[in-house]
């Protein structure tokens, strides 16, 4: 099956990515996942997107925090780890849904959810397409809805700098304030994380 065209970095080798989430405690319910979603403030029964969901393990933390009330659904551009995220949500009895989809050009309507989520997926984004999925994620919040990001923080040492790449090192989650209140979210934060590798910014739409 062939992704939507996108302009971002797409992962293919879900099998390798896999073997990265676990050591990384990226998994379901893993230490990263319960972190992330305790950071995003998700409570139950919101409704969830995962913007760039990959192997699903973050979405699959999401839906459990979300509890029988609510739901979560996670899109990517790579027809492989959406095919895995679907195996894993199937294996555990989830009902989240993953489907193949664009950040940018994100498949559903105005006003959809009350959180959206995404971790380690904006370095793989050019600058046009990230401002663009920022104001994606913007339209399809609630009003008062809040949009939580994580992201590595930029490597200070060149050789490490060197090891994760070009795109990654020059990736800093730092710009993304400005982008965000850009995109018309408000009350923007940003700061550390417990992750000794990974930055967070958050925001709000604003009630009308």
């Amino acid at each position: 099956m062939k992704g939507p065209e996108t302009k971002g970095i797409v992962l293919h080798k879900a099998s390798l990515y896999n073997v990265f989430i676990k050591l990384a405690g990226l998994g379901v319910n893993g230490s990263n996942s319960r972190m992330v979603v305790g950071m995003a403030k998700i409570n139950p029964g919101d409704k969830i997107l995962d913007a760039g969901c990959g192997t699903g393990d973050l979405t699959l933390t999401a839906r459990k925090h979300a509890g029988a009330s609510g739901s979560a659904y996670g899109i990517d551009a790579s027809p492989e780890t959406i095919e895995v995220a679907r195996k894993k949500a199937k294996h555990i009895g989830s009902d989240t849904s993953f489907e193949l989809g664009l950040i940018e050009k994100l498949p559903y309507a105005d006003a959809t959810f009350d959180i959206v989520i995404s971790r380690l997926v904006i370095h793989h984004l050019p600058a046009d397409t990230k401002r663009q999925g920022l104001k994606e994620i913007h339209r399809v919040l609630k009003p008062g809805g809040s949009f939580f990001i994580t992201d590595f923080r930029p490597p200070r040492n060149h050789i490490l700098a060197h090891l994760v790449g070009h795109r990654m090192a020059h990736s800093n989650i730092s710009d993304i304030p400005p982008i965000l209140a850009e995109a018309g979210f408000v009350e923007i934060s940003s700061g550390r994380t417990r992750s000794v590798f990974l930055d967070f910014v958050s925001g709000e739409k604003a009630v009308k």
